[in-house]
């Protein structure tokens, strides 16, 4: 009866067969590095690949902290280690103790000759870059619609505008086919007429992004009249699609936060400018009222109305002073006339007739006034207050002066 082995067992059992293998214990690897992680632990893990195989490596925090060497995706090396099997898992990995660098990848070197190509041609160039909308209301998504990228997008998006509309484009993001895909979803979405377009995926290898370093999608991304936010993989990935597009983003959850303005700070906002509007407001009609009140208080004592009644009240009080002066000089006038003709009565003919004298005058009518002027014989008219008589005159004495 054949005897049946646990798979502890057989793990166990390739584990020992990898230990005895002399050529496998210390051996020397030369390959290109891909989808290197340096863990918080100290180890550094990575993917070591040529152009028909690869195998999983491991430099443990030991050997790690003795590299003179900082590693990068893309990096030719030659390594130092050993083969093993790690037995919880069965996997086999190249436990590395040394490395050596040995020149830029393939795809390194493939992806610096098309950076500097279409850098001489312009497309990096920030005059063609669209500004992204402050206030989109569809955004377009082209990426896988089963990775977590597509998660991430969603789930920020909607946690800052529950409002926001979301189309997917389906496309193909890694392997053959996937420049094509993701070329047909820009140009597919911007036939729609979404306000901006996310084209992305989660973090990989350089060989899991190299369809957004593709020339066709760097073209296809230039030429999109729609801004498009460039999110491949993580902070640290960089690809062409970074340059060529409108804006970068670290990651598909980052592009969210810069295509979505978060509405609730937008309306935070907006109820902070309109409690400082309205106290700006209250201050100004404050300043202008109180201005108001003294133009009006300058306007009252300019104004040609209160002039004249100021006017009025003048030529009032001297009309007054004139109608007392007027009064005061007739009452003085008065007294004058009345003093006058008290005086002219006193010399007046009328009056002295009244009291008793005559006058006499020629046969001419001329009065006469002294007895030079008189002759014997001569006829004279004498008036008096009732009447005249007639006479002729007999004798003439003259006083001696």
């Amino acid at each position: 009866m054949k005897k049946i082995y646990s798979v502890f067992q057989i793990n166990t059992y390739i584990h020992n067969m990898f230990k005895e293998d002399y050529l496998l214990s210390d051996v020397s690897v030369s390959g290109e590095i891909s989808n290197l992680k340096y863990h918080s632990s100290g180890h550094i893990y990575f993917t070591l690949k040529d152009e028909q195989s690869a195998i999983s490596c491991a430099i443990f925090r030991s050997y790690a902290s003795k590299l003179n060497i900082v590693l990068k995706d893309g990096d030719k090396i030659v390594a130092n280690g050993s083969i093993g099997n790690y037995v919880p898992s069965g996997s086999v990995s190249f436990s590395i103790t040394s490395v050596e660098y040995a020149g830029v990848g393939d795809l390194t070197v493939k992806f610096e000759e098309l950076k500097n190509k279409l850098s001489e041609q312009g497309l990096f160039d920030k005059e063609f870059k669209k500004p992204i909308p402050k206030f989109p209301k569809t955004i377009g998504v082209v990426t896988a619609p089963t990775g977590a990228a597509i998660r991430d997008i969603i789930s920020v998006s909607k946690r800052r505008n529950p409002y926001i509309s979301i189309i997917l484009y389906p496309a193909l993001v890694q392997g053959e086919g996937a420049a094509a895909s993701i070329v047909n979803g820009i140009e597919t979405l911007q036939k729609y007429g979404v306000d901006v377009i996310i084209v992305g995926r989660g973090g990989g290898s350089l060989e899991d992004l190299w369809a957004f370093n593709e020339e066709e999608v760097a073209y296809a991304i230039f030429q999109c009249d729609i801004p498009i936010i460039s999110a491949v993989g993580h902070e640290i990935d960089v690809t062409i699609s970074d340059f060529t597009a409108d804006l970068r983003a670290a990651t598909p959850s980052a592009a969210a936060e810069l295509a979505v303005p978060d509405v609730s700070q937008i309306i935070s906002d907006l109820d902070d400018y309109s409690k400082s509007l309205d106290r700006d407001i209250k201050r100004v009609v404050d300043i202008n009222k109180r201005k108001i009140e003294l133009y009006t208080s300058k306007l009252t004592a300019l104004s040609p109305q209160n002039k004249l009644s100021k006017q009025k009240i003048l030529i009032d009080s001297y009309n007054k002073n004139i109608d007392l002066l007027i009064k005061n000089i007739i009452k003085h006038k008065r007294s004058e006339v009345e003093n006058l003709s008290n005086r002219l009565k006193g010399v007046s003919p009328l009056e002295r007739l009244k009291a008793g004298m005559a006058y006499l005058t020629d046969d001419t009518g001329k009065r006469i006034v002294g007895v030079a002027s008189l002759n014997i014989n001569d006829s004279v008219k004498i008036t008096m207050k009732d009447g005249y008589a007639k006479g002729r005159i007999e004798f003439i004495e003259k006083e001696n002066a």
